[in-house]
């Protein structure tokens, strides 16, 4: 796991921000053409897919096992109907998750990870595990911000 973070630092040691590189908001096919800080990027949909709080969650919840739609949405605590939808088709998209339809009456869909939504989501977990580990320290902070602004 650290490993991979070092390489992807490194990577973006290498590849540099958008204004570094001759061809500044460019995107291509190559690995390396990627840049998510550029506006038109379709990088950045892909991490706005991700990172969203209805992805990372669907992402995380599928992490665990293959789960119907109904099982998936009382594991996503909150989630609408609509919103799990829209949710999955972008990541289904984005090659992220599989949706496999069997012919029955009535219809049994599951959904599951690909490989990519595999690693996606265990990167998603070590940031989920950090948060939920620091909380203590957010919610010190919050409180001293919210504080601060009250006395001032």
């Amino acid at each position: 796991m650290l490993s991979h973070m070092a390489e992807s630092a490194e990577t973006i040691e290498t590849v540099g921000r958008a204004e570094d590189t001759p061809d500044a908001g460019m995107c291509g096919d190559a690995v390396d053409a990627f840049d998510v800080f550029a506006r038109d990027c379709p990088s950045r949909n892909t991490l706005e897919h991700v990172t969203g709080r209805w992805g990372s969650l669907t992402l995380s919840a599928l992490h665990e096992d293959t789960l119907r739609f109904n099982e998936l949405r009382r594991k996503v605590s909150g989630v609408r109907e609509k919103m799990l939808s829209q949710t999955l088709h972008a990541l289904e998209r984005d090659g992220l998750v599989i949706r496999e339809a069997r012919p029955t009456n009535p219809p049994h869909v599951e959904y599951r990870l690909t490989p990519l939504g595999t690693e996606t989501a265990q990167q998603l977990l070590s940031l989920i595990a950090l948060v939920e580990g620091r909380m203590p320290d957010v919610l010190a902070a919050q409180r001293a911000y919210d504080d601060g602004r009250g006395a001032g």
